[in-house]
């Protein structure tokens, strides 16, 4: 049950990247610009890492059960 919310999380997380990535398609590469770009990245690591761990911790809840 835990792991279909934090699978849930990460998807909803990674469709805001997708969508917030459509907005700012734009060309300017002002500051503003590359911290934009710097979130992007740590929020879409941060999604990549959640996925894993929803991911780790239905594995381990399969082999608990086995």
């Amino acid at each position: 049950m835990r792991t279909d919310l934090l699978k849930k999380m990460a998807m909803a997380m990674l469709l805001g990247l997708m969508a917030f990535g459509v907005v700012a398609c734009d060309n300017d590469d002002g500051p503003a610009e590359q911290a934009g770009e710097s979130v992007d990245d740590a929020v879409d690591d941060a999604g990549d890492a959640m996925e894993d761990t929803g991911e780790n911790i239905q594995e381990e809840a399969e082999e608990a059960q086995n």
